[in-house]
């Protein structure tokens, strides 16, 4: 699903489809079911260092933002995921990075592409190329869309947990309606940003003047927008939603059952 996004990001900048299944029957068309896993080795690499950063950032932040006896207000709730959010986003830069490369590859000329062989050769090749700076290529909109994906996955998910509890649902009802909830609101949040990021990272500069199609991360936003307005960040939501709110649902809910095993044990 995550290759099929990314593709649908990439294709609809450069005025291709954006229907998930026309994206899909391209991509097994063309290379096969492997095709599908492209990048997994940076994608298991990315999930290991960002996933585990930003949840256990978000948990330390709030239990140091938590007042004995208080209810934690929403804002402290957003503080802490957007900068658990943040912070994590650089530790796992160097590996999204790779991943988007990785998956982009084949959609360049064969003169052009990059040819990783996984995580590690990505990492020297780019090492090799560009410094360790450019490790971090993309950081700013990578942990902007990090930033709100925290604040609608963490954020959003305490804030239902409360409102479902005031309304008198409990136990696995009330898990599962926040992080459904939860899931829906980081998929809304993070995608223009997420989509800004894709473009940013898979740009190479042009072959003939050596200039790189954007400027940044907000020129990129302001070249897209102009194109076909506000809603083209947006694209491939449906695809996005799929990507993103079951992987959400099943990290809130994995994260709550982990807190209370750890809450029985007296740890």
């Amino acid at each position: 699903v995550d290759m099929v996004k990314v593709r649908i990001q990439i294709g609809g900048a450069e005025g291709g489809s954006t229907s998930p299944v026309e994206v899909t029957k391209k991509l097994l068309r063309e290379e096969g079911i492997t095709g599908m896993y492209k990048g997994l080795s940076a994608g298991l690499t990315r999930q290991v260092f960002y996933t585990g950063a930003r949840l256990g950032l978000y948990d330390m932040f709030t239990e140091a933002a938590q007042v004995p006896g208080e209810k934690m207000p929403f804002w402290k709730t957003t503080a802490c995921a957007l900068t658990a959010g943040g912070i994590a986003a650089v530790i796992g830069n160097p590996a999204d990075l790779s991943l988007i490369r990785m998956q982009a590859d084949s959609m360049l000329p064969e003169a052009e592409r990059r040819n990783y062989r996984g995580v590690g050769h990505a990492f020297s090749s780019i090492i090799k190329a560009d410094g360790v700076g450019g490790l971090f290529k993309g950081a700013v909109p990578t942990a902007t869309r990090a930033m709100a994906l925290n604040f609608g996955m963490l954020g959003f998910n305490s804030l239902a947990k409360d409102q479902l509890q005031a309304a008198g649902v409990t136990g696995a009802a009330q898990t599962f309606g926040a992080s459904s909830i939860a899931g829906f609101f980081a998929s809304f949040f993070s995608l223009p940003f997420d989509y800004v990021k894709t473009q940013v990272q898979k740009a190479k500069p042009d072959p003939v003047t050596g200039q790189m199609p954007f400027k940044g991360p907000i020129d990129c936003a302001m070249q897209q927008v102009k194109i076909g307005g506000i809603t083209r960040l947006w694209t491939g939501f449906p695809t996005y939603y799929v990507r993103i709110a079951p992987h959400a649902m099943i990290t809130l809910m994995a994260q709550d059952q982990v807190k209370k095993m750890w809450t029985s044990m007296g740890i």
